[in-house]
């Protein structure tokens, strides 16, 4: 970690303008971007969520550390895909048909990325058509979807049944989240699994895809 301990510190502290320049810092030195994300990155944002978790960190401290994630990973992320670095699963993700916010659905997404997942934003308004596109055209492991209204909940039940409809749905593991969401209401729509935080959203899709 000495080595990185720049990097890992600009992420925890949410430092975007000293994460990018650590990060072409090191990439000039050589050194692999798959380690720079499995050793710097990833225990950086599993210690941002471990703050959350704790109480320490509160949602602005989420945003401005995925912020600095994000500068990170745009110099590290064509390095991986040039050099054909796997992800830890393909995740798709969307705030559901109706529903415009999108601040927990992009922490949930920044924070999976953090955690070594390819990440797909179809944004906010999803239909379950849209999902269902996603589904066969990305071959996600996970397809996450978000709500924060009570009144577009039902949009998560209608998504689950046009996977069943397309005859997809035993491809792709769903996970579903929310203010008003919760674990049994997740149960009861046929949801894999359910989360409250990001933190704890990053854990729930490692346990799913068995990492």
């Amino acid at each position: 970690m000495p080595r990185y301990q720049d990097l890992y510190d600009a992420v925890v502290d949410g430092d975007a303008k000293t994460a990018k320049s650590a990060t072409e810092r090191l990439l000039q030195q050589g050194v692999d971007a798959g380690e720079l994300l499995s050793d710097a990155l990833i225990p950086a944002m599993d210690e941002v969520g471990r703050r959350f978790e704790c109480n320490e960190y509160f949602v602005p401290e989420l945003l401005i550390a995925a912020r600095a994630m994000k500068a990170a990973m745009e110099l590290i992320r064509p390095k991986l895909a040039a050099t054909g670095v796997q992800p830890v699963a393909t995740v798709v993700i969307g705030t559901v048909k109706g529903d415009l916010h999108d601040i927990g659905k992009n922490l949930v997404a920044a924070m999976l990325e953090g955690g070594g997942f390819a990440v797909h934003d179809l944004g906010v308004d999803v239909p379950p058509e849209r999902f269902v596109g996603a589904v066969q055209e990305k071959k996600p492991e996970i397809l996450a979807m978000s709500a924060l209204l009570t009144t577009t909940m039902p949009a998560m039940r209608e998504t689950i049944q046009a996977l069943i409809a397309a005859g997809i749905r035993d491809q792709v593991k769903v996970i579903v989240g929310g203010a008003p969401v919760t674990e049994s209401f997740a149960r009861d729509i046929g949801a894999d699994g359910y989360s409250d935080t990001a933190s704890a959203a990053v854990q729930l899709a490692r346990r799913l895809v068995g990492k």
